[in-house]
This record gives C-alpha cells, sequence and structure tokens, in this order.
C-alpha cells in the first residue's frame, strides 16, 4: 500500500485527515502529516519529513500531498522526491485525499493520477437547479 503524508500550512494536514477519517468511517492506515507555520525553518523541518517518509513506506513508495504549489511545505516536499518511490501532488483537498486513499493498492502513478483528478473534479460549481442530491 502507498504511504500518504500531507505537507501543509498550519493545522490543514490534521483536519484533512480528520475528515477523511470521518468520510471513511475509520483512520486509515499509513497516512500522517507534517504542519508547517510561518516561523519553521525548512532546513529544520527536512529531517522530520525524510523521518515520516521513512516511517509511512512500506516498500510500495509514498506520495505526498501538499497545498500551494512553490510555497514552503511544496518546497520542502521537492527536497523529499525520488522517482517512482516518493513522488509529490501539490493543491490537495478533501476529494483528492479521499480518491487517493481509495486507489492507493494500485501504485504509486496510479495514487498520482487519481490525486489529479479527485483535485480536479471536486471542485464544481452547482445550483440548486444542477443539484441533483438536494430534495
Amino acid at each position: 500500500m502507498i504511504g500518504v503524508l500531507i505537507i501543509a500550512h498550519g493545522s490543514l494536514g490534521p483536519s484533512l485527515i480528520d475528515c477523511a477519517t470521518h468520510v471513511m468511517g475509520n483512520r486509515p492506515a499509513q497516512l500522517d502529516f507534517l504542519e508547517i507555520s510561518k516561523h519553521d525553518d525548512p532546513a529544520n523541518v527536512l529531517p522530520k519529513a525524510e523521518a515520516l517518509v521513512k516511517q509511512l513506506d512500506s516498500g510500495q513508495g509514498v506520495l505526498v500531498l501538499s497545498d500551494i504549489y512553490g510555497a514552503t511545505p511544496c518546497n520542502i516536499v521537492t527536497r523529499l522526491l525520488t522517482p517512482d518511490a516518493i513522488e509529490g501532488v501539490a493543491g490537495v483537498n478533501l476529494p483528492m485525499l479521499v480518491r487517493v486513499l481509495n486507489y492507493r493498492h494500485e501504485g504509486l502513478h496510479s495514487c498520482i493520477q487519481k490525486a489529479l483528478s479527485g483535485g480536479r473534479d471536486g471542485v464544481v460549481h452547482f445550483t440548486k437547479t444542477t443539484c441533483h442530491h438536494a430534495q
């Protein structure tokens, strides 16, 4: 199973994990987060990120999700990347995380594609007229 690490600003990571736990009914295994505050020095945070990746990797790889491409958390992810072993995707949101968690038995590259489609397809403009879920 692919390990999943969220590296994001403030409490976004634990909040996403709490929400995913609610949606999925239990806390998924091999899932963790690293909070980045405005006072963190990336050089000091990197060893923590490396330790989390090592802890989450069961030999099939780790997908590291970050919030804003080009921001400090994403720059830390960039330092972790190893092709075909540790991959990164920016723009994490709840639909992206839930999709990744549901497909991470299919391999790292499939998880990357599911993350991209989940993040993109989870952003929807809807109205009362077009929403078929509301009564």
